[in-house]
């Protein structure tokens, strides 16, 4: 059980947990539900494999529940993006498509990249924080950008940050099981304080905050979707 991200679903009064478990045909995507964190039921696998860096939205969308998830498709040429998905019930997951596309060449989040923590609900609309897997001759480096997703229709990318926001530059960041990673999947919001906590180096747990409004601020600055989405 790997990278949980943990949403409250006001309309059934429960926790989900969506998380990247193993199987004979490699990782997937599956759910767990609670009211109080001493039980769970699992609602198994609801995404078939190579999947992971899955989190759901806190409210419904013309009566479906939405996912965020990042398939790996055996064709690494393609592209590794973040896609959405659709549910009635939880369990069955359909009207699959790509929401934001990894870019091609040599910017911060080309080729390959995925969720981190659970999308954000602030007054602009839904704020996404995602990881971009950079390659370099000594390895990769995992850094991470913002981009803000239209209220209404969770498909429509309003705005998508072109330079990354948050990287690993402290020794516990950069030295560890796994180099040069910071890799969230949780975020709390309090007034303006947004309270990150990460994974550094894949060693140790760390909290980072910063201000919502100089997100948005940020996002704010960088060209339309529609325009910006074209440049693979």
């Amino acid at each position: 059980m790997e990278d949980p991200r943990i949403t409250y679903l006001r309309d059934i009064g429960e926790w989900v947990i969506s998380y990247t478990a193993y199987s004979d045909g490699g990782p997937l995507v599956c759910l767990a539900k609670t009211k109080d964190f001493q039980s769970f039921e699992r609602l198994r696998a609801v995404m078939p494999p190579e999947n992971k860096d899955a989190a759901l939205f806190p409210a419904r969308f013309n009566g479906c529940w939405a996912m965020l998830h990042h398939p790996t498709p055996a064709m690494a040429d393609v592209g590794r993006h973040i896609w959405i998905s659709f549910s009635p019930d939880l369990k069955h997951w359909g009207n699959h498509q790509i929401l934001i596309r990894a870019r091609r060449g040599g910017w911060w989040d080309a080729n390959k990249i995925g969720l981190s923590p659970p999308p954000l609900h602030p007054p602009e609309g839904w704020l996404i924080l995602y990881h971009g897997i950079r390659q370099t001759v000594s390895g990769v480096i995992y850094r991470l950008g913002p981009a803000l997703l239209d209220l209404k229709d969770p498909t429509r990318v309003l705005r998508r940050a072109d330079e990354w926001i948050f990287s690993p530059e402290e020794v516990y960041e950069r030295q560890g099981d796994v180099d040069d990673v910071v890799f969230p999947c949780g975020w709390t919001l309090k007034g303006d304080e947004l309270r990150l906590y990460y994974g550094g180096a894949d060693s140790c747990v760390a909290l980072a905050t910063g201000s919502l409004k100089e997100i948005i601020k940020c996002l704010r600055h960088c060209p339309p979707a529609g325009r910006f989405m074209g440049q693979l």
